[in-house]
């Protein structure tokens, strides 16, 4: 899914909205309903303009009427394509397979350095870690999201990628302990946990399910998971620790899911 800041910041609940349900609305989400939707999870109406404007320059979003004539935005191609690229990971419902390794080996002339930096920047947030200088790795399911997103930003020419499994000589658990730094993926699903695993024990707790706290509690789960994939891209069980928190995490996320999605829907009009 569309990485644009950390989680609860306007312009990424307002991107996660849009993820959970504003795509399936009938046409463009109305400002005045972006207003709405945003104030339900504590967005005041000055931010969520503003923050509109600057998925607009970026262009993930894009101004267009509703059929009774007001003012809207609607989801631009490449914003589409990324929401859908990010749903396999996002609302994946059982451990990934291991499919063995991806490779991306990239060059870009010292003319061009800037470029470099952006090709650095975006294989970090697609979950890639480091196996060497140039040499960045990840599980091989993320080749085609890798692959749409380095061409939508014109990055394809400078990279080549390879399929294959590590052979050696490091055992491969201990390699992937030096390309990700696994202590700070594993704090990312504590501080999930920390901070929705009490939200689903309450709501197991009760037999109702209100529209407008389903909702919220339900946008303010996705906002803090969907950046979770990507911050942890799903590497083998076999080479992770022991006390891995990842499991735990994902099946807090899928009941949360399962019990509020569509709840919530009734609260957006979706």
């Amino acid at each position: 899914m569309i990485n644009v800041s950390d989680p609860h910041a306007p312009r990424s609940l307002i991107v996660t909205l849009y993820g959970a349900y504003g795509r399936f609305m009938p046409g463009p989400v109305p400002v005045a309903e972006l207003i709405r939707l945003l104030a339900a999870v504590g967005v005041d109406a000055p931010s969520v303009r503003s923050s509109v404007s600057r998925l607009k320059r970026r262009g993930l979003l894009r101004p267009a009427r509703t059929a009774e004539g007001a003012a809207g935005y609607e989801l631009s191609p490449d914003a589409r394509q990324l929401l859908d690229d990010g749903d396999r990971r996002i609302y994946a419902t059982t451990p990934p397979e291991d499919e063995g390794w991806v490779l991306a080996v990239f060059s870009v002339p010292e003319s061009e350095r800037q470029k470099r930096h952006v090709l650095r920047s975006r294989l970090a947030g697609l979950g890639f870690g480091t196996a060497a200088p140039g040499v960045w790795i990840a599980p091989a399911r993320l080749y085609e999201e890798t692959r749409h997103t380095l061409h939508r930003l014109r990055l394809d020419p400078y990279v080549d990628f390879f399929r294959g499994e590590h052979l050696g000589f490091t055992p491969t658990a201990g390699a992937v302990a030096r390309w990700w730094d696994l202590a700070a993926i594993a704090k990312a699903h504590e501080a999930f946990l920390d901070r929705h695993a009490r939200v689903l024990h309450d709501w197991e707790g009760r037999a109702d399910t209100p529209p407008e706290e389903a909702y919220r509690d339900y946008l303010l789960a996705l906002d803090s998971w969907r950046h979770l994939p990507y911050t942890d891209p799903g590497l083998p069980a076999r080479l992770l620790p022991g006390d891995w928190p990842g499991a735990h995490s994902a099946a807090v996320f899928r009941a949360l899911h399962e019990r509020l999605r569509d709840a919530g829907a009734v609260f957006a009009g979706v």
